[in-house]
């Protein structure tokens, strides 16, 4: 059942929104023993990060790698644990990938920008390239809480987990990768699975707003069969609940992370390629968005 962390990638781009993450990296390799990899991708086209103006970028790769050394030892430094700088020139989302199977990693730690709308449809988002292409769980840092690393190091280790559960592939994944990280750190887990109304009126009569209680037969055959997922040596060493809310998928897991003091969401990621999707944005990227604490996605094998 548990699978552990032994390589976690820090992906930092030096900016003030990404300041958080080498720090909640090193408290995670510190926390379970693990080895941190620190990873700069240098993006030509987006040299303004490494303090010049320069016309010809190519001529200047050695200074940019020299840069980005020398910038992640200083964000190192002092840290008593095993670690490696991972430094490359390319696409940022696609290097990510080649240097996360090439060192067998077991977890990205990231920030978002909060990109969202139509800026989001053309411009696009490394953190989403990477929930849709990563081999391993991308733990996603709440960028309104990036100028409070205090705040970041106080949710780890994870004393409340939530895995949001629709009973689809995507989520099985999700909650065996939850469950391995509530053995790891002995977490409390929580199993959600949210009723959107509008998706059975044809079927069944629901309540009429989000937040009502579902009739209990509904609710206790669903609560029954997310319990079922648990294998019974789960409970001798984790407290496992399993909740039934009715409302927006993402609204619903935010509120209910916000109230429960949630340090970990745990999400399924199908990535759809709809236009819709672009613009609306999934539930998982709705929920990292919002969330009050780190997200982990998780794509199916």
């Amino acid at each position: 059942m548990r699978k552990p962390l032994e390589r976690i990638l820090c992906a930092t781009d030096f900016s003030e929104v990404s300041r958080s993450v080498v720090p909640y990296g090193i408290e995670m390799a510190k926390k379970i023993s693990a080895k941190l990899y620190v990873c700069h991708i240098i993006d030509l086209p987006a040299i303004s990060v490494y303090g010049e103006s320069v016309f010809d970028p190519i001529s200047h790769q050695q200074y940019f790698i020299d840069f980005a050394r020398k910038e992640i030892e200083n964000q190192v430094a002092g840290a008593d644990i095993e670690w490696e700088a991972l430094i490359s020139i390319g696409q940022t989302p696609d290097e990510i990938v080649r240097l996360v199977l090439e060192n067998n990693i077991d977890m990205v730690v990231t920030s978002t920008h909060g990109r969202s709308g139509l800026r989001r449809l053309f411009l696009g988002s490394v953190t989403e390239r990477l929930m849709r292409t990563l081999t391993c769980p991308l733990l996603v840092l709440p960028s309104e809480d990036t100028a409070d690393e205090d705040h970041l190091r106080r949710r780890f280790p994870f004393r409340n987990i939530l895995v949001a559960y629709d009973f689809s592939k995507d989520s099985e994944q999700a909650f065996s990768t939850s469950l391995s990280i509530a053995q790891e750190f002995e977490s409390n887990l929580h199993i959600v699975h949210v009723v959107e109304p509008t998706a059975y009126k044809d079927f069944l009569k629901f309540p009429g707003s989000p937040g009502e209680p579902l009739p209990k037969d509904i609710h206790d055959s669903l609560k029954e069969g997310i319990l079922e997922l648990v294998p019974m040596e789960a409970f001798n060493w984790c407290e496992i609940q399993a909740e039934i809310l009715v409302g927006k998928p993402y609204a619903e897991i935010v509120s209910y992370a916000g109230e429960k003091d949630i340090d970990l969401i745990a999400l399924g990621v199908r990535g759809h390629g709809k236009v819709e999707e672009l613009l609306v944005g999934s539930t998982t990227d709705r929920v990292i968005r919002r969330a009050p604490c780190p997200v982990l996605s998780v794509l199916p094998a």
